[in-house]
């Protein structure tokens, strides 16, 4: 650690704004830390930011931890120069900024992602809270007018060119229904930073092959961002998502922007953000992204409201929003015109996301009925993560309920599922199950100790990322 000349003085006064105290800084500071994977952090302590408020000068990433801990805790972004730190160069990555030119952002944000060097600096960026804040009305309404960038490609776009890119969408999306985000996301990227930039720089045969180009390819900078999402890999993530809607709003397509926004509020309740999950749960159904979508899709946007309500402790409203959803699922029909995104989202997603609701809502035997028709009713060769991840909920309940031997059988269930699977959350499934075994194992309880080493192993051949 680097000795500055005198006592940080701007630190010490947002930790007073905060109303925090040193150790509770450090202790947010380690939360956000977790959430990265950033491991090296979970020993900091009270005597971490005394020596940071007397002028010491925190190591690697611990100044951008620290100041995103701080952002969340006074709803502002504080900066590194916020904070009185010196920052090195590049070391925030890929910044989140809604106002940056879309396909500027495409080029950056995909260039540093491919590069490997500036890969590294990408991944150490943070999961801002800060950025979730939505632009205004004016902005959705230039975005949806922007057509007015000089076409410096000579080459012709047509509808062949957009249903080419929607069919790769649909090849990596099913791939990571399938094998996890931990795979293909890579070629997901190459292909959107390469055929499809320059695609939407080319010149449109209509301005609704326009707006078609730009809606496709806002879909794979959302499959992009969820790959991202499922393997852990959360600042990613969310920048690939904040282009997603930037793409949608050029293409001023509502239903997409809101399917984005969905997927945003999904992240921001898994780590543990829920007021700002329940204001972008509630941004994915306002006006014509909820009103102009098809069924299906209305069903998906409304049952992570209901998860976004639930988090925030507003039980009757989550019960509402599931009804609500159900009854939208209820009223999608063979042969709608739905966007294939949505191709996922049937009885077996509902359930479990029902499922979710219920659990948080403290309503655990409502939460065990909904996880084993998940369960029951799903696709397995088709949807394996999303299977695996629902047998760890579901073991996680009935754990929960005492009921040991039903939670092995679940558990042993998963496991078989996750062969072959590269994804943040199974891990993260793999490792409560291990946390909950912990003392039948220690007890020498033998299905706690047979499920536990299978998890360990898994987590073994499986990796941190």
């Amino acid at each position: 650690m680097a000795r500055t000349r005198s006592r940080n003085r701007k630190l010490a006064a947002l930790i007073k704004e905060a109303h925090w105290s040193q150790a509770q800084l450090a202790a947010a500071l380690v939360r956000v830390a977790m959430e990265h994977g950033a491991r090296e952090f979970a020993g900091v302590g009270r005597s971490h930011v005394s020596h940071w408020v007397r002028g010491t000068q925190p190591s690697g990433r611990a100044p951008e931890l620290l100041c995103e801990s701080l952002s969340r805790r006074l709803g502002r972004t504080v900066t590194t120069e916020d904070a009185g730190f010196s920052r090195s160069p590049g070391s925030r990555g890929i910044v989140v900024d809604w106002h940056t030119d879309t396909l500027t952002a495409l080029a950056d944000l995909g260039g540093a992602d491919l590069d490997m060097e500036r890969r590294q600096v990408l991944s150490t960026a943070t999961y801002s809270v800060t950025a979730l804040a939505l632009p205004g009305a004016a902005w959705w309404q230039s975005k949806a007018r922007q057509d007015g960038r000089e076409k410096s490609a000579t080459r012709g776009v047509g509808r062949g060119e957009v249903d080419s890119v929607r069919d790769m969408v649909s090849l990596f999306s099913r791939m990571d229904q399938r094998h996890g985000g931990g795979h293909a996301r890579t070629a997901a990227v190459q292909y959107l930073t390469s055929d499809v930039a320059g695609y939407l720089k080319g010149r449109f045969a209509t301005d609704r092959v326009r707006r078609e180009m730009f809606s496709a390819a806002g879909e794979l900078a959302y499959v992009s961002g969820w790959m991202a999402f499922d393997n852990s890999e959360h600042a990613i993530a969310q920048r690939y998502f904040v282009l997603a809607v930037k793409l949608a709003a050029e293409a001023d397509d509502g239903p997409m922007a809101g399917h984005v926004l969905r997927a945003m509020a999904h992240q921001a309740v898994d780590l543990g953000q829920p007021r700002s999950a329940l204001d972008l749960a509630s941004a994915s159904m306002a006006g014509e992204r909820y009103s102009t979508a098809a069924p299906r899709e209305r069903a998906l946007l409304g049952v992570v409201h209901a998860r976004s309500l639930a988090a925030v402790g507003e039980s009757s409203a989550a019960a509402a929003a599931l009804v609500r959803a159900e009854d939208d699922l209820a009223a999608a029909r063979p042969g709608d015109e739905e966007p294939e995104r949505v191709f996922f989202f049937q009885e077996a997603s509902l359930a479990h996301e029902t499922a979710c609701t219920l659990r948080d809502c403290g309503d655990l035997d409502g939460a065990l009925r909904q996880f084993s028709r998940s369960a029951r009713t799903r696709k397995t060769s088709t949807f394996t993560r999303t299977h695996a991840v629902t047998l760890g909920y579901l073991g996680q309940v009935q754990i929960r309920q005492g009921n040991l031997e039903e939670a092995c059988g679940s558990w042993a269930q998963a496991l078989d599922s996750m062969d072959g699977v590269r994804s943040g959350r199974t891990r993260r499934t793999a490792q409560e199950m291990r946390a909950a075994l912990s003392p039948f194992r220690k007890r020498g309880v033998r299905v706690a100790t047979e499920i536990d080493a299978r998890a360990r192993a898994y987590l073994e051949t499986a990796g941190s990322r």
